[in-house]
């Protein structure tokens, strides 16, 4: 493939899937300043794979799974543990019910609380990916995957008791 070629086809993979890594960049940082650096560095990394992507996934399991892990490696090498996740105006602006909103906004620091890879199979069983997607992308068993989500529901209903 050349390179016009490739980079065009890059072009529009990201397009295609910029709600992805936003998402996932959104659930671990600290603010609109680490979203949008987590972001470019999500898109680097990307763009550094991309030649060695052979097509054994599905695009979207491929940038969630770049996505996470880029996220979490930011987290770790930065040794910054966000407390909340803000609720940005982008994202009130796209639901309109105050209620929802609300509920939404706990929802979100609660995960917040979670540990890494507890925030990375929420955020994935919320978008309604399979179990085994979810596996695939964490790299983890699917077996695994049903037990802990059902332990981390549990420990969010927990959490949102207390508060």
């Amino acid at each position: 493939m050349k390179q016009a070629e490739q980079e065009e086809q890059f072009l529009g993979l990201v397009e295609t899937h910029k709600h992805i890594i936003y998402k996932v960049c959104f659930m671990y940082a600290s603010g609109d300043e680490n979203i949008s650096d987590m972001f470019q560095e999500t898109v680097l990394n990307m763009w550094k794979a991309f030649p060695k992507f052979r097509g054994k996934s599905r695009y979207s399991t491929w940038v969630y799974r770049i996505a996470v892990n880029t996220c979490v490696s930011w987290l770790r090498t930065s040794k910054k543990q966000p407390q909340t996740v803000p609720f940005t105006l982008s994202m009130s602006d796209l639901i309109t019910d105050e209620q929802e909103k609300e509920n939404l906004k706990e929802l979100y620091m609660l995960i917040n609380r979670l540990n890494k890879l507890e925030r990375a199979l929420i955020l994935l069983w919320l978008d309604e990916k399979s179990y085994d997607e979810i596996a695939e992308i964490l790299e983890i068993k699917a077996s695994n995957v049903g037990v802990r989500i059902n332990r981390i529901k549990a420990k969010l209903k927990e959490m949102s008791s207390r508060n």
